[in-house]
């Protein structure tokens, strides 16, 4: 299973509807945090999302994007939390969230590893989920100070295997077949060696998750959204104020629709979505549905599952 749990759909204030931003991925079990605005942890009790995660990623160091890693980390520390947790963000990472940690009366029990990522980097899985693994890609937003973006693209599967080809040519059912399935060659009773050619077809993409967390639309998140499964893209303004969304380096729900089109995303969530709209939002769907028809928006507690192409 590969799900996003938004915890946090607001821009730079909560509302009584909408948190401050954060969402959850969970992928065969694994756990990833991107965002940890203030009440994160809240919000991950309140939308049953587990505490055992290993790494949170921030995109940049606006105060509503990670003032809640204070709380949770002292929340994991009185859960007594052994396992060490890794933290990543953009230039100045080491330095703030480093301070940040520090605030409280307690020592954090557990070790904190703080790493600054920039655009052009890849965050391997580090082997904890099940099934084939992934890698994180770290690519440029504009947003102003290093800020960054995510996407999450797993590795190729294996191709499917044709039982009925298999019966055909009178291998057995069983462990062989096993075999077979993971490109293995084998020996059979009656003395014939097989190999997987004809057998497993070719490899299968992987699916891939971009979050681009805030930012004005540009050419580095069109690249590394080409094809996504799930693009996450903020929409801060709807296209009546599109000057404030290029003042404050923001996007509209048209421009944010702009980027999956010209990306051939499969589909568009919208979030980040400032306080003067109505809680559904509806408008900015409207208005992103005219360029891409593919398009929701984000609510605190939704969850959205994301398939394999095939």
């Amino acid at each position: 299973m590969l799900a996003v749990t938004f915890l946090g759909t607001s821009a730079a204030r909560p509302t009584v509807e909408r948190n401050v931003s954060a969402l959850a991925l969970v992928r065969e079990g694994e756990t990833l945090l991107f965002e940890c605005g203030e009440g994160t942890q809240r919000q991950m009790l309140r939308y049953g999302v587990s505490f055992a995660l290993s790494e949170i990623f921030f995109t940049h160091f606006h105060a509503d994007h990670f003032l809640g890693v204070i709380g949770l980390i002292r929340t994991l520390g009185l859960q007594a939390r052994a396992e060490p947790i890794t933290l990543y963000g953009p230039r100045g990472a080491k330095k703030l969230l480093g301070q940040a940690i520090q605030l409280g009366v307690e020592r954090v029990p557990f070790e904190v590893e703080i790493r600054e990522v920039k655009a052009g980097d890849t965050v391997e899985s580090r082997g904890r989920g099940k099934g084939e693994e992934y890698a994180i890609l770290v690519f440029a937003t504009e947003h102003g100070g290093g800020s960054v973006g995510y996407a999450l693209k797993e590795h190729e599967r294996r191709g499917r295997f044709d039982a009925e080809k298999a019966k055909a040519a009178g291998i057995p059912e069983g462990p062989l077949w096993g075999k077979l399935a993971k490109g293995e060659t084998v020996g059979l009773p009656d003395g014939r060696t097989v190999g997987p050619e004809g057998l497993v077809g070719p490899p299968r993409p992987g699916r891939s998750v971009v979050f681009t967390g805030d930012t004005r639309p540009c050419a580095s998140v069109v690249a590394a959204a080409q094809g996504a499964d799930l693009l996450i893209h903020e929409a801060t303004f709807g296209e009546e104020e599109k000057d404030r969304a290029k003042e404050t380096g923001h996007s509209t729900a048209r421009e944010a629709a702009q980027v999956a089109l010209a990306a051939r995303a499969k589909r568009l969530v919208l979030s980040h979505v400032s306080a003067r709209y109505s809680i559904s939002a509806e408008e900015l769907v409207n208005e992103a549905r005219t360029v891409f028809p593919g398009t929701t928006v984000a609510k605190d507690g939704t969850t959205v599952e994301v398939p394999y192409s095939e």
